[in-house]
Formats: C-alpha cells, sequence, structure tokens
C-alpha cells in the first residue's frame, strides 16, 4: 500500500476538501523557527468530526502517515511532516458549540484561535485566559500544551482543558473527561492528549474552563540595572502572595530591537512588565505593594497603565518582540528555544546563557515568563553561514544541558517535535519509554506525527 493510494481514497471522501497544490503543500511545509521546507503530499480539510474519522480510517488501511494542523505556529517542527503523508488542516472546524456561561466553561472545534474565541466571548462577562503571544489555534494550543504571559495566574493548557473529544489512529472516536469540576473516575485521558502534538490522536473537540473578564486591570513597566535585581523582584513578588496576572521579561538587547520595531523609548537595560487583575481596590493594593518591591530592588522609569488602549499597546509590543528582534538582523533566521527551571535558578540560568552568548559572537536577545521560571533566547543566525548554524545550535544545546542540571526542563512551552527529541532520554529517562508504550498501544502502525516526541522504533 502507498501514500498515492490514500490519496486517491481521500478524493473519493473529501472532493475540494482534498489540496495537491503546490502552493498549497509549501505553506504546510513551513515552520515558524528554523527548520527547512517539509511540504506534506496532500492536505486535507476535514469539516466534522466524522470526516476526520473516515481519513483516519483510510490512512490506517493505507500505511499513510497523518500530521494535525492548527495555525502552524509551532516553533519545534511539530507540524511537519518529515515523513510525508497527509497533513490535516483544522481551519474549517472553527466553531464556538456551546458556552456554559454559569458554569464558566465553553465547548469548541479545535480550528478557532485564541482570539477568536474572547472576541465570541466578550458579551458574557468571561474569557479564556492562556496567551502564548501567537494568535495560535486551541487545538494546537492544547496538542503543545501551550502557556504563555498568562500562565503565572492562570495556568496553562494543563489547567484550562477539561475535556476532549479524540479521533484515534484507527478512526475510533472517543470523548475524555466531563464537564464536571473534579472525578475519580479512572485514568486522565485528557491529561494524556493535552501535550501529546498529535502522537497519539487528532482533537476534534475541546471543552475549556472559562475564567470571569477582570473588574480592573493594570498594567506598569519598569527598568532595571541587572537581571538579578529584576528576578529578585519578581521572587519577593511572588514569596509574599502578590497575585500577579502577567509578568514578563525582557533583556536591553531586546529592549533596543522593540524600541526599533514598535517606536518605543525604553532604556537599553532589562526590564519586566507586569499586570494585576481584580477588583478596583484589590488592583490599587497590588499596583503600591509591588511599586514599592520594585524600587526597593532598584527599578527606575516605573510607568502603570489602565487604559484598555494603553495596556494593549504594551503588550502588543511584548507580543511582537519575536518579529522586532528579526528585524534587528535582517536576512536572518532564528532558533527560538526555550527553557524553565526552578524560579530560585533563574538568575543563576539567565546570567550564564548570557554569559554564553557573549562569547559566541551571535546576537541573541533573551525574554520570558519570568513568573514561572521559562524563558526564551531567539538564536540568531546567518542560515547560509553553517559555522552560525552550529554556534547557535551548541548555544541552544548548553541551554538545555543547563536546565536540566538546575532541576527544570529543555522546554516550558514550545514542546518537543522533532527540534528537542534528542534530549528526552536525559529528562525522562526510562518513563520515556513507558511514553513509546503508550503510544504504540494507541497507534500501533506508527502514523500520527511520526518522528516528533517519541523514539522511533
Amino acid at each position: 500500500m502507498t501514500i498515492s493510494t490514500a490519496l486517491s481514497a481521500l478524493s473519493k471522501v473529501l472532493g475540494d476538501g482534498l489540496s495537491l497544490s503546490k502552493a498549497d503543500l509549501d505553506n504546510h511545509g513551513r515552520s515558524e523557527s528554523h527548520f527547512p521546507l517539509t511540504p506534506p503530499d496532500a492536505v486535507a480539510y476535514p469539516t466534522s468530526t466524522e470526516q476526520v474519522a473516515q481519513i483516519m480510517r483510510i490512512c490506517s488501511e493505507h500505511r499513510c502517515p497523518v500530521i494535525g494542523w492548527g495555525a502552524g505556529t509551532s516553533l519545534e517542527a511539530q507540524a511537519l511532516a518529515t515523513q510525508g503523508g497527509v497533513c490535516i488542516d483544522f481551519g474549517k472546524m472553527k466553531r464556538v458549540i456551546e458556552v456554559n456561561a454559569a458554569d464558566m466553561d465553553v465547548r469548541v472545534q479545535p480550528g478557532i484561535t485564541r482570539e477568536e474565541l474572547n472576541t465570541e466571548l466578550r458579551a458574557t462577562g468571561l474569557f479564556f485566559p492562556v496567551d502564548p503571544g501567537a494568535n495560535a489555534s486551541l487545538g494546537g494550543m492544547a496538542m503543545t500544551r501551550a502557556s504563555g504571559t498568562t500562565a503565572v495566574r492562570y495556568g496553562t493548557m494543563r489547567d484550562n482543558v477539561i475535556g476532549l473529544e479524540v479521533v484515534l489512529a484507527d478512526g475510533r472516536i472517543i470523548r475524555t473527561g466531563t464537564r464536571a469540576r473534579k472525578s475519580s473516575a479512572g485514568y486522565d485521558l485528557t491529561s494524556l492528549f493535552v501535550g501529546s502534538e498529535g502522537t497519539l490522536g487528532l482533537i476534534t473537540e475541546l471543552t475549556l474552563r472559562l475564567h470571569g473578564q477582570p473588574q480592573a486591570v493594570s498594567t506598569a513597566v519598569c527598568a532595571f540595572d541587572t537581571i538579578d535585581a529584576a528576578v529578585a523582584a519578581v521572587t519577593e513578588t511572588i514569596q509574599i502572595g502578590i497575585p500577579m496576572a502577567r509578568i514578563e521579561f525582557i533583556d536591553a538587547a531586546t529592549a533596543l530591537a522593540v524600541n526599533a520595531y514598535s517606536k518605543a523609548d525604553l532604556p537599553a537595560l532589562p526590564h519586566l512588565l507586569v499586570e494585576f487583575h481584580g477588583s478596583d481596590q484589590g488592583v490599587a493594593e497590588q499596583v503600591d505593594l509591588f511599586s514599592v518591591i520594585a524600587k526597593d530592588h532598584g527599578a527606575t522609569g516605573l510607568q502603570w497603565a489602565t487604559k484598555a488602549e494603553d495596556r494593549s499597546r504594551l503588550w502588543e509590543m511584548r507580543h511582537k518582540a519575536y518579529w522586532a528582534i528579526l528585524a534587528s538582523r535582517p536576512g536572518s533566521r532564528a532558533i527560538v528555544t526555550d527553557v524553565c527551571v526552578p524560579i530560585s535558578q533563574l538568575a543563576r540560568a539567565v546570567a550564564e546563557t548570557q554569559a554564553d552568548i557573549a562569547a559566541s559572537g551571535l546576537p541573541a536577545p533573551i525574554l520570558g515568563h519570568v513568573g514561572d521560571g521559562n524563558f526564551h533566547a531567539i538564536l540568531l543566525m546567518d542560515d547560509t553561514n553553517p559555522a552560525e548554524r552550529e554556534i547557535a545550535k551548541d548555544l541552544s544545546h548548553r541551554m538545555a544541558e543547563r536546565a536540566l542540571a538546575l532541576g527544570g526542563t529543555i522546554t516550558g512551552e514550545h514542546g518537543i517535535g522533532s527540534g528537542k527529541l534528542g534530549y528526552m532520554q536525559a529528562e525522562h529517562g526510562d518513563a520515556w519509554e513507558i511514553m513509546g508504550l503508550l503510544k504504540n498501544s494507541l497507534d500501533p502502525l506508527g502514523l500520527m506525527n511520526p518522528g516528533k516526541l517519541i523514539k522511533s522504533p
């Protein structure tokens, strides 16, 4: 059996919903990061769970690999067809199925993005908080266990997905979880699929936890002379229990890139960007407490914003930092890598990473979600220069090894894909083999996103 026979069978089921055009294949063969163009053999556009199940049954019969596609914003090649096959694009499955305002949950199809969902929720007084920066699809966010700027208060996708509908490799449709707030009934299959990167099944529906829109929101930016001082301010804020909604770090190089790209005027120093949510009185108290702590650690230029447009401008600047950094070295590509360490080790991890970067000669700004110990390095390189690529890969390697040595993880939110596959044994030991056994039990033919996350048999 061959991929061509699978495509012939799929075309009878999907008609115009199966694309073989070069432009479409190329669009689904690109990555946000440094990986080369890797087009699939075809792109399928299902419109229902049953169509996804039909696709999986045909692909299983013909031994054809299947790769899920949301918005294509993954950073470790999770959505690339590294072994060929059919890319399933969920762009036509993006309905809000049901909003349960009283229970503060929502059922959605996987193709809807987080911004589209929050637009739909505006009139309800509720919102979905997980914000990875990119306007990613919610199915993709679940599959990579995404987090982002608000994780310090609202948690990651692991904390906000309470149920799933999943199509397995053989075409079976299962449901995991319920709308109840807790359960002791068997294995937690929802958590198994969240973060599985499409290697165990394809999500066709999500039930998500919602949160109330806060009465008051206040956002600030401030500069510090050193990274240590900024991290010390964050640590003290967390230790005394001030409930931050966001707390982000950018280094001096990132501040300069943001200035050029977003026409800002940040000093060439490390900065914290913070945000508090709550009642008018509660936020006012939190602002006062944080201001005292920040100033005790040498913060300067502390500016607060309460108007929605001013807050949006600040976070838009942060979310565009990646593009600002790319623009700071025209023509370059980036290895975009992340690690996560215990907060007590964050200052050391960032300082040692910066020392490695300085010694390497490559520009590599750092930014991250300092409230949960997660930071990113944007390793800029001339992709036509093999020496620079090797230097960038070595920097990424040193970051991963350092994170493990400090009791952390090789990735806090970007995931594994194929880009960080080589570190899974070091982080998980024999537990990685157990993951492989789970994969084999659900996908014995190895068709679901092969070459990602799990060691190939």
